[in-house]
């Protein structure tokens, strides 16, 4: 799970000292479980000729791994002293974690796979924003081609019904463009749409912020090279005036000698 507050960026809050410790000892091996978590998924998505025994023991593996993080939360409740503050702050965490115990919204699951991963990674990489937004669009958009398709596939409407839909509905998507060609008709397919909307929206923000910071930084870089030349070129005109007023009083000298 992931600070709300600050996403992708790990923050040590001096009003609970046990708590960031254990986020701190916990931040690693949850990464791990969310990238195995995450690997695991697509391939039940996406091997759809598995045994019927191989699909059991990957769908409990998958449970065992959600269980440690609906455990490891509850051991964060345990260590928070302000319980209140904690809840309130970690709410959304709360709500990821019960949902997807309904089977009908088990690809809700990927949401805290993407929170866990976003922590981890946003602090590896918050000083790179370019490839830290490559990344994050590349997981979102992966994560919920996946979802919709787990979600839609099986019912009778679905119109996404293999992964290349899945891929170009989430594109049309995410990009806001939405040509409506693909659609989901469940409501898991319907949450997960919300979802990558919103978060679309976001990501298109986060880009449009760094083209402008991008062009700002090239913009100040030109300035600032254009003033160090002008400035370099002042400081000779300077010199060569120097130079020729100390000329003038030298033959002046001479001439007033002679």
């Amino acid at each position: 799970m992931s600070d709300t507050y600050a996403p992708g960026v790990r923050h040590s809050d001096p009003l609970e000292p046990r708590l960031s410790t254990w986020e701190e000892r916990t931040d690693l091996p949850l990464t791990a479980l969310a990238v195995i978590f995450l690997c695991g998924y697509a391939w039940q998505v996406l091997h759809t000729t598995a045994s019927p025994t191989v699909v059991l023991w990957q769908e409990i593996g998958l449970w065992a791994i959600w269980a440690v993080f609906a455990v490891e939360y509850v051991i964060r409740f345990t260590l928070a002293q302000r319980k209140g503050r904690f809840l309130w702050r970690h709410m959304f965490d709360l709500i990821v974690v019960a949902l997807p115990m309904v089977r009908q919204l088990r690809a809700l699951r990927l949401i805290t796979v993407l929170k866990v991963l976003n922590r981890r990674v946003g602090t590896t990489f918050r000083g790179r924003i370019g490839i830290y937004v490559a990344g994050t669009i590349l997981l979102v958009g992966l994560s919920a081609s996946l979802a919709v398709l787990d979600a839609e596939r099986h019912d009778p409407d679905a119109n996404i019904t293999d992964f290349g839909d899945a891929v170009w509905w989430t594109m049309t998507t995410i990009s806001t463009v939405g040509y409506g060609d693909r659609y989901p008709v469940t409501v898991e397919g319907r949450l997960v749409a919300a979802a990558l909307m919103i978060g679309g929206i976001a990501l298109l923000g986060v880009v449009t912020g760094v083209i402008a910071s991008w062009f700002v930084q090239k913009i100040a870089g030109a300035e600032e090279s254009i003033e160090e030349s002008i400035q370099s070129e002042v400081k000779g005109l300077r010199s060569e005036i120097a130079e020729l007023r100390g000329e003038l009083k030298r033959t002046g000298n001479e001439i007033s000698r002679s």
